[in-house]
């Protein structure tokens, strides 16, 4: 357990993740509403929206809207999505109210880069090539490797570790190319096939050939082991996860409808907290903060603790 991170960065993706599948419409205060209540828990990264065509995710055709009209805390970095150079224009339009860095984005399941951006592997790598291009003559560091399908794919089926060192050494390869300098790997279990086993044999092996590199997981509970796989995460010293409250979200193009979004905030926090690893959450807030996005989409989200509450509560009533 020597292994254990003292403290973990948690990147709250609840507002982008979930509105972009819900089928709403969701009023654009209400989201505005859940970003600004987020800000107030603790958290230090929120991701506020997806700058994407309207016709494929209508839930943010207001994406615009949303980021114009929130409220900035003070020490909060506020990200968003995009994937081509419109979306990018488009978030350079709020540089001043945006953390904007950028990514080469790559998946380990070549069937899913198809099913999901209708290409194949090369011609994703050609993509992140001008579009890592493009960041960078608009002064956007692209400091991020993105592994979708790291652990394996509902279209291809199961993907071993050597195939994720294979996709990152192409991103890699791409940022050598470019003069970008990588300062952390995300692996993403995207359509929920991890289970601990495998996110140490995965993380193991990136870790081994990238010592020097951050590791970050961006879990999906569709089997509800998402839980189990982050504390697999944490005994390997994993300090960043993706994350939304209430367990908001869900890939629209896995292949899997109705399938649990990601890992839930709360149960992250409650996890870490009891394990004596810090996260600067007040997790009580938080919960009501879920309570507040499951009242929003208008049904039951995945978090049990919106429902049993913290640790805390009972600790404070048996005092």
């Amino acid at each position: 357990m020597s292994d254990l991170p003292a403290s973990i960065d948690i990147h709250e993706e609840g507002p982008r993740e979930g509105f972009q599948i819900e089928p709403g419409p969701i009023p654009t205060a209400d989201k505005i509403r859940l970003i600004e209540a987020l800000a107030e828990t603790g958290l230090h990264h929120i991701q506020v929206c997806s700058f994407v065509n309207p016709r494929v995710v209508p839930g943010w055709a207001d994406a615009a809207d949303v980021v114009a009209g929130f409220k900035a805390k003070p020490g909060v970095d506020y990200t968003a999505l995009w994937f081509n150079g419109n979306g990018l224009e488009r978030a350079l339009a709020f540089r001043d109210k945006l953390h904007l860095t950028g990514s080469i984005s790559l998946t380990a399941s070549e069937a899913f880069t198809r099913k999901n951006l209708n290409r194949s592997h090369a011609e994703n790598l050609e993509a992140m090539r001008k579009q890592t291009a493009l960041h960078i003559s608009h002064g956007v560091a692209v400091e991020r490797i993105g592994v979708m399908a790291a652990f394996g794919c509902n279209y291809q089926g199961d993907i071993t570790p050597q195939q994720v060192v294979s996709t990152l050494q192409d991103g890699f390869a791409i940022a050598k190319e470019y003069g970008a300098e990588i300062k952390r790997i995300s692996l993403a279990d995207t359509m929920g096939w991890a289970a601990p086993q495998r996110i140490e044999r995965v993380v193991g092996e990136v870790r081994s050939r990238w010592p020097e590199q951050k590791i970050g997981l961006h879990l999906h509970d569709t089997r509800g082991l998402a839980v189990a796989n982050a504390h697999a995460g944490l005994k390997m010293g994993v300090a960043q996860f993706d994350s939304t409250v209430g367990g908001l979200g869900g890939c629209p193009f896995a292949g899997q409808k109705g399938a649990a979004g990601n890992i839930c905030t709360e149960e992250l926090v409650l996890l870490c907290e009891e394990m004596g690893i810090r996260t600067g959450v007040d997790l009580d807030a938080l919960i009501e903060v879920g309570r507040m996005a499951e009242t929003i989409v208008g049904h039951v989200l995945p978090s049990e603790l919106i429902h049993a509450g913290s640790l805390d509560a009972f600790r404070r009533q048996a005092a």
